[in-house]
Formats: C-alpha cells, sequence, structure tokens
C-alpha cells in the first residue's frame, strides 16, 4: 500500500474559505492562505488525486499543494467562474463568461488550459455553454475530446499546438461522455427530433473517425440524458428523459433508464417494476452491481447485477438518493429536498440496516475517501438558513459540527482508495467511533437554547423519555390513514384515489346492513358519527316516534348491536301525527321493539318468510307510556293482536307512508286539477301558453270522471 494521505474537506462561503484537517480535531490546516473576507471566492477544486487544491477570486487563481496548503503559484485570471483539473494535475482548465469583443470578428475564447507546473497557457476555445464546459480527459491524459456543435474533436495534451487529430460528425448528437479505464470509449446521445428516434452510439476512441459503433441502440421518449460508466469503463448506464410527461402522471416527464456494453455484446433496458420517476441510479465501485431508486414516493429501491437481474429489494421508503462508499462495503440510502432527510446505512455484505443518520435540509451528501464517514451540507441558494456542515460517523454518530453564514461548496478531498487505511471487506463494520469533536456539544446546545444537553458515549444527545402526544391520542395506536405505506398505512396512487373509506357513514340515511358503519360502537340507526361524542348507554335507545296507519303500527326493533326503525325515517318531532294529534305509543317505543334485534314490521315479514307458520302480529301499545305501571308497580303486559299477511307488507317509507293508495290517488288528481285551473288563470290574463299547457286543461274531463268513479268530489 502507498503511503497515507491525511483526510480533509474543504468549504467555501461568501464570507470564508477553508482546509479543514481529519478527525477528531477537525482543526483548520495552518499555513493556508485565505482570501479576504471582501474578496470572496467564486469556487474551489481538487485534483482527482488529491494532490492539488485550487481556488479562483475575482482577479486571479491560486493553486495549493493540498498537503500542507503550500501555495505553489497564482495566474492572473480576472473574472474565473469554473476551475477543474486534469486526472493526474497536469493541467488546469478556467473558464469565464463569455464577452463580444467590440471592433473584432474573433470571438472571445473564454475556455483556457494552462500548465501546472509552468503556469503557461497551452491553449484556448471558445465555449459559449457552461453546461458540459470542460475538456474530458483519458485516465493517462493521452487524449482528451471536446463536444462542439454536433462535432467530437480528439486532441492529444503532450501536443496541444497540433490542435485536432482526429475527429467525428455526429448529426444531432447533444452529449458526449468519455470512459475511464485503459481502452476508453466514447458515447454519444442524440435526442429525439421531429418524430426521428433517439439514439445512443458508441465509439472506440483510438479509431474513431474509421469505425464504425461498437454498441448502438435507438428508442423514442427521449428529449435529455444522463451517462455514467462504471469504473472499468466496460459498461454505460444511460438514463433518458422528456420535458412533458404525456400521461400528465409527472411534472418532470417520463424517464426510462438502459444498459449497455463498451463491446457491443449486452444491451437492454432496466425494468422497473413500480410507476412513477427514477430518482437516483449509481455504479458500485466494484463495477459488478449498480442500484436504482424509482417510483412515486414512497420509492423503491432494488440492486441489480451487471446482467440486469434483480440482487436486492430494499423495499419501499421515502428516498431519492443512493451512494455507496469507495470501498462498496456501505450502501446509503436517503430522501433529500424535499424529504424529511433520512439516512439509511446498509452493510453490502449482509444487507443489513446499521443506523438511520437525522440530517434535515441536507442539499449536499458525500462519502469520505476512507469510507468511515459521510459529510452532509446545507448549502446555499437551495437554503440560506442553518447553512454548515455535518460529520457522521458510519454507524451513525455526529463527530463533527461547522455551522457557517451562506455557505456554497464544501466536498472532502479525494484520495485513491490504495492511499487511505484499508476499509473491512468482512467482519464488523467501522470498530470504535472517535470522540467527537468540542463543536458537538456546543451544537446541540445552541439547539436547546443554551440549555445544557446531555451526550451518551457515542456523542449523540439523550432523548427524552418520549415525544409529546396529546391527551386524546394517549394509549392509542396510529391509525393506518394517517401512515406511510411503507409503515403499514394504506396506498395511494398518485392521483389520489385511493383513499381509504372512513367507518362511519355521511348520510343520514341508515348505513347497510353489515356495513362498517351499521356496526360501529354498536349503533345501528343513520345518522353521522361523531368522534368522541358520548355514546348511549348499550341497554338505553334514544325513542323515535313511529307512524301509524292503515297497514298498522310499525315498532322497533332493539337487539344487541344497537337498533332499527322500521318506520318512516323522518323523526317527527312531538310524537304528533298529520293531523296534529299526539300518535299512540309515541313515547316508550325504546322499550316496546322486538328484543331479537329486527327492525319494525320489516323483521314481521322476515319472521313469516323463514316458515314458522304463525301470523305476524301487530303490538298494541296504547295506554302505555315507558313510566306506566299498573296499580302493583309492575308494567303491563302488551297485548298482541293477530295480522292479516296481506296487510303486513312493509309501506314504504316517507310521508305517503300513513295513506292507503285510493287515498293517495285522489290526492294526485286534485293537484292536477288546481294545476289546470292556474293554468286557466293565466289563459285570462292573455299569457301564452305552450302546447303541452294547452294538453294538459283538456284532461280536465278526464280527471274530474275518475274522481267521480271514486265517489269523491272535485275540490272547489
Amino acid at each position: 500500500m502507498a503511503s497515507q494521505i491525511s483526510q480533509q474537506y474543504a468549504y467555501r462561503a461568501q464570507k470564508s474559505l477553508a482546509l479543514i484537517g481529519p478527525s477528531p480535531t477537525f482543526d483548520p490546516i495552518p499555513g493556508f492562505v485565505a482570501p479576504e473576507p471582501d474578496a470572496a471566492a467564486r469556487t474551489y477544486a481538487y485534483s482527482a488525486d488529491g494532490r492539488l487544491y485550487a481556488y479562483a477570486l475575482p482577479g486571479c487563481v491560486r493553486i495549493f499543494q493540498a498537503e500542507g496548503a503550500q501555495l505553489l503559484s497564482e495566474l492572473a485570471l480576472p473574472n474565473i467562474i469554473e476551475l477543474s483539473f486534469s486526472p493526474r494535475g497536469t493541467y488546469l482548465s478556467t473558464w469565464e463568461r463569455p464577452l463580444k469583443l467590440d471592433g473584432s470578428a474573433q470571438q472571445h475564447k473564454n475556455l483556457r488550459i494552462f500548465s501546472v507546473s509552468t503556469s503557461d497557457e497551452l491553449v484556448s476555445f471558445t465555449q459559449k455553454s457552461q453546461e458540459g464546459w470542460d475538456v474530458q480527459y483519458t485516465i493517462t491524459e493521452s487524449h482528451a475530446i471536446r463536444l462542439v456543435g454536433q462535432e467530437i474533436q480528439v486532441f492529444r495534451p503532450t501536443e496541444w499546438g497540433k490542435g485536432v487529430v482526429d475527429k467525428l460528425k455526429v448529426e444531432g448528437a447533444s452529449k458526449a461522455s468519455l470512459s475511464p479505464g485503459l481502452n476508453p470509449s466514447v458515447a454519444i446521445f442524440v435526442g429525439e427530433k421531429k418524430g426521428a428516434p433517439a439514439s445512443i452510439k458508441i465509439y472506440a476512441l483510438l479509431s474513431l473517425s474509421t469505425s464504425t459503433p461498437t454498441c448502438q441502440k435507438s428508442f423514442f421518449k427521449a428529449d435529455r440524458s444522463t451517462l455514467k460508466w462504471n469504473a472499468l469503463g466496460t459498461q454505460l448506464l444511460l438514463l433518458t428523459q422528456t420535458d412533458v410527461d404525456n400521461t400528465n402522471k409527472s411534472y418532470y416527464g417520463e424517464t426510462s433508464l438502459y444498459l449497455l456494453s463498451a463491446a457491443g455484446n449486452f444491451d437492454c433496458r432496466v425494468t422497473l417494476d413500480k410507476e412513477g420517476p427514477i430518482h437516483d441510479f449509481t455504479w458500485s465501485p466494484n463495477s459488478k452491481e449498480f442500484g436504482v431508486v424509482y417510483g412515486y414516493m414512497p420509492a423503491k429501491t432494488v440492486l441489480f447485477d451487471q446482467r440486469v437481474k434483480a440482487v436486492y429489494d430494499f423495499g419501499s421508503a421515502p428516498q431519492n438518493y443512493i451512494s455507496f462508499n469507495p470501498q462498496a462495503r456501505l450502501l446509503a440510502l436517503a430522501g433529500f429536498g424535499n424529504l424529511a432527510g433520512k439516512i439509511d446505512v446498509f452493510d453490502r455484505r449482509t444487507l443489513n440496516k446499521l443506523c438511520t443518520i437525522d440530517a434535515p435540509n441536507t442539499s449536499y451528501c458525500e462519502w469520505s475517501p476512507d469510507g468511515r464517514f459521510l459529510l452532509t451540507a446545507t448549502l446555499s441558494p437551495r437554503l440560506r438558513v442553518d447553512n454548515g456542515i455535518k460529520i457522521w460517523y458510519c454507524t451513525g454518530q455526529l463527530v463533527h459540527v461547522q455551522l457557517v453564514e451562506e455557505l456554497y461548496q464544501a466536498s472532502w478531498r479525494p484520495i485513491p482508495v490504495d492511499n487511505v487505511a484499508p476499509f473491512p471487506n468482512q467482519g464488523p463494520i467501522g470498530g470504535t467511533p472517535p470522540t467527537p469533536s468540542s463543536s458537538v456539544a456546543e451544537y446541540y446546545q445552541q439547539q436547546k437554547g443554551g440549555s445544557t444537553t446531555t451526550l451518551s458515549g457515542d456523542g449523540t444527545p439523550v432523548k427524552p423519555a418520549g415525544a409529546y402526544r396529546p391527551p386524546g391520542a394517549r394509549g392509542n395506536a396510529t391509525p393506518a390513514i394517517f401512515k406511510r405505506e411503507d409503515e403499514g398505512g394504506y396506498s395511494r396512487s398518485p392521483s389520489g384515489q385511493n383513499t381509504p373509506s372512513r367507518g362511519y357513514s355521511r348520510s343520514p340515511a341508515p348505513p347497510p346492513p353489515g356495513s362498517a358503519a351499521s356496526s360501529m360502537n354498536g349503533q345501528g340507526r343513520g345518522g353521522r358519527y361523531v368522534p368522541g361524542a358520548p355514546q348511549p348507554p348499550k341497554n338505553e335507545t334514544p325513542s323515535r316516534p313511529a307512524s301509524s296507519g292503515p297497514s298498522g303500527p310499525q315498532g322497533q326493533g332493539q337487539g344487541p348491536q344497537g337498533q332499527g326503525q322500521g318506520g318512516s325515517r323522518k323523526r317527527n318531532k312531538g310524537g304528533k301525527n298529520r293531523d296534529g294529534k299526539p300518535e299512540e305509543g309515541s313515547q316508550g317505543q325504546g322499550q316496546g321493539g322486538q328484543k331479537n334485534g329486527q327492525n319494525g314490521n320489516g323483521g314481521q315479514q322476515r319472521q313469516h318468510q323463514n316458515g314458522n307458520g304463525k301470523k305476524p302480529t301487530s303490538i298494541d301499545l296504547s295506554g302505555i307510556n315507558s313510566k306506566a305501571t299498573d296499580t302493583n308497580g309492575k308494567t303491563p303486559k302488551l297485548t298482541l293482536t293477530p295480522l292479516d299477511t296481506a296487510i303486513s307488507t312493509p309501506v314504504t317509507p316517507g310521508l305517503d307512508s300513513a295513506l292507503d293508495p285510493i287515498a293517495k290517488k285522489v290526492r294526485n288528481l286534485n293537484k292536477k286539477l288546481k294545476a289546470i285551473e292556474e293554468l286557466k288563470e293565466k289563459s285570462k290574463r292573455g299569457e301564452r301558453l305552450e302546447a303541452t299547457q294547452m294538453k294538459k286543461m283538456e284532461g280536465e274531463v278526464e280527471i274530474k270522471k275518475e274522481l267521480a268513479a271514486l265517489g269523491v268530489a272535485a275540490e272547489p
């Protein structure tokens, strides 16, 4: 193993920029020349091997040796916006906003490449777009490529002066990606345009212009793309995305994921079994598997092998981020952005969850090079409050906190895996966590408003006995309607159509027998169930008046589960009938029902249909009320009178339940005559009548004949 390099991280804020040393102290690197507070840094960058560090000021660019923060050189370059080192730190690329040169036909060459060792400018280009501005190098820095318009240009960095040494023009090319590894390949993406399908083509770099694609694939629904090579450069993951979702299910368009081999021997679409967008995907550092977070929230996370076979399903959770540590032993799944900021750390060997880290408002997350720490940061302008950096141990302990006002950038110093302490491939993870720095206790004290916070042995604060619950919710389990799907709650579609049904009915009518509302709290009556309202005792039911008519009084029944009403559903206040007189049995009906729990004469009909051979009976409640007693202090017995089965058929509930068929017909005929009289009055006043109204008036004679046949004279 090569000599170890000290671990450090850097951050950039509006008024500060610093390099911070390793754990457990996390002290600033001594000797680092930080810019003045009024000269805010625009950006900073580390080289891929971790040797160099540079930052850009409004008037210059400074290059440092990362180990010890020794200043190496200063370039007088104003207005630099972006910085980037080549893989081995030989070259430094800078980008500034393009300017229009006055009185000159030449374009502003705003992309410049310098030699780090000599500070000389080697070559410059015109690059208008900030997206994809940098030159892409091979891992050995033998070749470099640029996408200019629809043309791929190839350079040799050791001979920048010779210009383009190879090129390839691809119609409609919008993105190019150079693979890592010793046998580099170039992937070129062409978006969908004017009905023509999108495509991805992979070429060998060393024979770019003379060879055909080693792998190509066409597909629809692809306006934009994201390309990720594995560490060996042998396989490519392609995420395609449309600007508009034609199904109107997603604001961000439709997404699809494809896997392609650089050799051309394998390509397929990654089949995902949950509907929704693809939130994140990443390769494992071992280049043999990859993870995908996809689907509507709660999203699903699945590991696939290099042949797109599912290896392990982590289930559904509110997550949109996935990351392996550099040693491929640990896996972090998290939900950032508008999610709660929970980070679940899994052991890839055993697939067991090691811990859950609560890091709300996180906008940046990264594993340390040694694979033992996680850096989370809240950055501006994503959030302008609570900006700062937190460093967590892989088993969940918070070991360092640094709050910085208006923090713009934070990252670990890159270190090759061979130059860090070995991470165990088997057995226990992490070992003993480091002692938290003093900033952790200060942070928890500040969170408590200045009160003292008790820390456990691993540095985490001791939580109170339990979360506050209102008195009405104590001792009860959380209802399933308020739980997430992954916690055992109801499943929900993105359109919100799967609203769980309530256990009560909002209708004033009684619910159907056997429904949830009919059996809730032992109440079988109609009406709304009010949670928390006092319920009547099981042996008492509120009395309701029952209407009486030609078919006899309608009784009420009381069973073990509640009560039912066999007469009209309308409440007859005061126990009065339609004539304004008190009804018989209007008092005490709660006790005078059938004790078998059947509803009124509906229960009588069921009794008759059961074939017991007995005629239905009516209940004579005359002279009896809920308090009536005889001379001996006992409740008088009920008198049962046999009824004819022909008249025991239940009457349709409503206001007409007290009328016989003849009386109903007479009333309807009188209504028609009254309407005809009103039409005659309109005709006399000179109003114009419609044809249907004239036809109605012609039927007056027939209506009067029907009334005469019934033995009833027409109402004057």
